[in-house]
């Protein structure tokens, strides 16, 4: 029985990126929305496109005001009044100044802007009463921001609204990210009915592939769901050659474990699939199975089939199947997708703990509940009632995970934990 760590390990060594040139698609800027950049963007336009103004105030010449005061005002004719998105048309010269708004362009001549708090104006007059601090005092210059020609966005950058921003401002209206990674999940087991069927006697409602799909599609996977697969060798072998040939990545739950009807692992051998890892030492899921299946990148006609798919066979209880998923999965996944190493995850804290935690030890164990930010300090409430892994119930709000490591028996009321964030 492989340890957390371990285990995490070898998931991650198993789970390979998305090809940067086969794996590439070009969408339009808003529909860029949550996907994953693929390829360097470099602007050809500097930011501020021109020098322009910070402030509604005038344009001056910083020698014509430096010493100016309240007592002694500077007096200047205004030649020119420029609104934002009009060029303006007059060069100021000695003595004079330009009327200016909030991002408009800087008129030639001028150098600095007085904001108009510090002036008071008479017809085409103004009069300065505060001397700016330094020339150029409320100019923002062209390329102050950003270089034309330089790096705008780095490949694995998740774009959302601020990287939409960035986007538009350069003018770039076609985005290159990553396909989104295929993900085929299905749940095994006689027991098992859908939502929508009644409910009779040994029968239980299969929860783990609705909150599976729902997970997959907060992390912008394509979702392929494959149902519910009863406890038959035939039915389960021909549901996982097909998961294998038409996704990056498998999820079943259930079958993993040493009952008379677990057939998942001799059907991944038999399927030619490759088992690495077979039980975790954590507690919820022990039962996880990993295996990867590899396929022919010279025979493959699609760019599905040019990379190798990895297979997570999790366990059935619902509480391990999302433990299980939370811990190995989802960093699988982030590496993937295309983002960036130090995105992987998975994330930890460090949480002062509002009640008693208690395990078993031998089994790193995760514990669910809130994870909560007071003060700048993290803190974690566990979820009341039993923690059980066949106890879905108390899941709702969770928001973290704390971790007993195996040596740990007992976190005391008041004392810091480990705790995965979830959400």
């Amino acid at each position: 029985m492989l340890s957390v760590k371990e285990a995490e390990s070898i998931v991650l060594n198993l789970a390979q990126p998305l090809d940067s040139q086969q794996d590439v698609e070009t969408v339009d800027l808003l529909a860029a929305s949550g996907r994953i950049l693929a390829a360097p963007v470099t602007g050809s336009l500097d930011f501020p496109y021109w020098d322009n103004s910070a402030m509604d105030g005038y344009a001056v010449r910083f020698t014509d005001v430096e010493n100016c005061s309240a007592e002694k005002p500077a007096v200047l004719e205004i030649v020119e009044e420029i609104p934002a998105g009009y060029p303006p048309q007059i060069t100021v010269q000695s003595g004079q100044a330009a009327r200016i708004f909030t991002g408009a362009m800087m008129p030639d001549g001028a150098d600095t802007v007085v904001m108009q708090e510090d002036t008071r104006r008479e017809g085409d007059r103004i009069f300065i009463l505060v001397s700016p601090e330094k020339p150029q005092a409320f100019v923002r210059h062209k390329g102050a921001f950003y270089q034309a020609g330089t790096p705008l966005l780095t490949p694995g950058t998740v774009i959302n609204a601020p990287e939409i921003a960035v986007l538009a401002t350069a003018q770039c209206i076609q985005v290159p990210v990553y396909r989104r990674v295929r993900v085929a999940i299905f749940s095994t087991g006689d027991e098992l009915i859908s939502p929508e069927q009644p409910l009779a006697s040994g029968k239980l409602v299969d929860s783990n592939q609705y909150a599976l799909t729902v997970l997959l599609a907060q992390m912008g996977c394509e979702v392929i769901r494959l149902g519910i697969i009863p406890d038959n060798e035939n039915a389960l072998k021909k549901a996982i050659a097909q998961a294998v040939l038409t996704a990056d990545l498998v999820l079943s739950t259930g079958g993993v474990s040493v009952g008379d009807y677990d057939y998942i692992e001799q059907i991944l051998a038999d399927l030619q699939g490759k088992v690495h890892i077979s039980s975790v030492a954590i507690k919820p899921g022990k039962p996880l199975t990993v295996a990867t299946f590899k396929r022919d990148k010279q025979a493959s006609t699609s760019p599905i089939l040019s990379s190798d798919c990895l297979y997570f066979g999790l366990p059935g209880n619902p509480v391990s199947a999302l433990v299980c998923c939370w811990r190995f999965v989802v960093p699988a996944l982030r590496k993937i997708a295309g983002l960036g190493a130090d995105a992987w995850g998975p994330e930890f804290v460090t949480a002062r703990c509002h009640a008693e935690l208690r395990s078993h030890g031998k089994r790193e164990t995760y514990v669910w509940g809130k994870l909560h930010l007071v003060a700048g300090v993290w803190e974690f409430e566990p979820a009341s009632g039993s923690q059980n892994s066949a106890n879905l119930i108390n899941l709702a709000h969770t928001t973290g995970l704390a971790v007993l490591s195996a040596s740990e028996t007992r976190i005391s009321p008041g004392e810091f934990v480990e705790v995965l964030k979830v959400s």
